[in-house]
Parts: C-alpha cells; sequence; structure tokens
C-alpha cells in the first residue's frame, strides 16, 4: 500500500535506504511528536489497524491491503486492539519494535526484488544499523539517558539556568573541553528525528522525559529557549492522563 496509489520502487541502495529513512520518519512522527492524534486513531473498537510509514516522512493508521500477497510486505495487524490493555508507553515501545520489524522486512524485500548480492546487502544493513531504531528512539536506552543526565547536569553546572536548556557547542575555544563533550554528546540522539549529536546545531532538554531534541525538530530557537522557564516537548505537552 502505498499513498494515492502511486508505484515507487527503490533499485539501487541508496534509494532503498533514502525510502527506509522516508517511512521510518513518519512513524518516528507517530510514535513521538504526533502520538496523541496516534493514539486517538488507534480505537480498539475499529478492525485491524496497522501504522504505516511512507517515503515522503508521512504516517498513516489504515487496515491492511485487500490483495493477496500484498505489494509490500504488511506491518503488524491490530495494533490498535491492545491500546488500553497496556500502559500507554508499554503499548508505544510494542508498536516501536514492530515498526522496526516492518521497516527492515520492506528495506530487504526491495533488496531481493531487484538482485542484491551479499556486498549490497552487507551495505545496506550497515547504512540502517548506523541509525538508532525506532524503539530506541521511543523509549530510549539505559546508557542514552545516562549521558542525557550527565549532560543536563554538566550545562546547569556550567551555565546559568536559562542558557543550559539549550545549547550550541563551540567550535574552536577550549579544545580539550570540545573533545570531552563531543564525546559525551556523540550517543545523545534527537527525541524527535532520532539524530545524532551534533556540535554546531541549537539543541533544547525537555524538563519533563529529560529528552534532548533540535532546536529546529520542536520550533524552538535560541532566543525563545531564553525566556522558557521549564521547557516541555511535544509529547509531554500532549500527554495526559488515561483511564
Amino acid at each position: 500500500m502505498e499513498m494515492d496509489g502511486t508505484q515507487y520502487n527503490p533499485r539501487t541502495v541508496e534509494e532503498i535506504f533514502r525510502d527506509f529513512k522516508g517511512r521510518r520518519a513518519g512513524m518516528i512522527k507517530a510514535l513521538t511528536s504526533d502520538v496523541e492524534e496516534f493514539y486517538q486513531q488507534c480505537d480498539p473498537e475499529k478492525e485491524n489497524l496497522c501504522l504505516y510509514g511512507y517515503p515522503n516522512e508521512q504516517w498513516e493508521v489504515n487496515l491492511p491491503a485487500e490483495e493477496v500477497p500484498p505489494e509490500l510486505p504488511e506491518p503488524a495487524l491490530g495494533i490498535n486492539f491492545a491500546r488500553d490493555g497496556m500502559q500507554e508507553k508499554d503499548w508505544l515501545s510494542l508498536v516501536a519494535v514492530h515498526s522496526d520489524a516492518w521497516l527492515l522486512a520492506v528495506a530487504f524485500y526491495f533488496g531481493a526484488r531487484f538482485g542484491f548480492d551479499k556486498a549490497d546487502r552487507k551495505r545496506l544493513f550497515a547504512m540502517i544499523n548506523d541509525l538508532p531504531t525506532i524503539f530506541e528512539v521511543v523509549t530510549g536506552s539505559a546508557k542514552k539517558q545516562a549521558k542525557e543526565k550527565s549532560a543536563v547536569s554538566n550545562h546547569s553546572g556550567n551555565k546559568s539556568k536559562s542558557t543550559s536548556k539549550g545549547s550550541v557547542q563551540p567550535k574552536e575555544d577550549d579544545e580539550g573541553l570540545d573533545e570531552e563533550d563531543e564525546e559525551e554528546h556523540g550517543d545523545t540522539l534527537c527525541g524527535a528525528c532520532g539524530e545524532n549529536y551534533a556540535a554546531d546545531e541549537f539543541w533544547i532538554c525537555c524538563d519533563i522525559c529529560e529528552k534532548w531534541f533540535h532546536g529546529k525538530c520542536v520550533k524552538i530557537t535560541p532566543a525563545r529557549a531564553e525566556h522558557i522557564k521549564q521547557y516541555k516537548c511535544p509529547s509531554c505537552s500532549n500527554k495526559r492522563a488515561r483511564p
């Protein structure tokens, strides 16, 4: 199933990787910044629903394709049925795991269809494996959380409260400190897009979940951050008590 019924067949390693990244970005949006809308669409009273990610970085909750076999591997079926039977974070984690499995299935489906050899498959997997999984973006890991807390502590200790919320790493001054910071932040991932920390980009930390975000991903500028006493990311802002 593809949006607007268009056929899309990436044939090279690079094209399939771009397809993978686009679908992944769409699904990450559904499970993070668009989580409130995603939650509402997954009504357990509806039929078996699937979460689809598309190459244009959009997502959709819909019924599975009717044709057998389908044009592409299908995502996990019936994700909506478990919504109210689990804690929300556990349910989102479960959907994230199945989404990761589906993305790999789609990527290697294209690879098999267009006759990738061992070297191409290995290169494709290496490119995919350099990105954090959707599960890692949605839930974080113990190592990631420890690094984020350490980063929050360092920023708070070395800067005023207003500047500790967001930071742009210095490029040339304090070279020894730069190397330390780069190591510390190297594995820090944006909670919205899942990409790695970059020293020349403005980042902001959510005071609720302690995840870091690119300012551009959450539409926060350094100037605006100066006036925010407590920053809540889109996911924490939308979160409300569930029955």
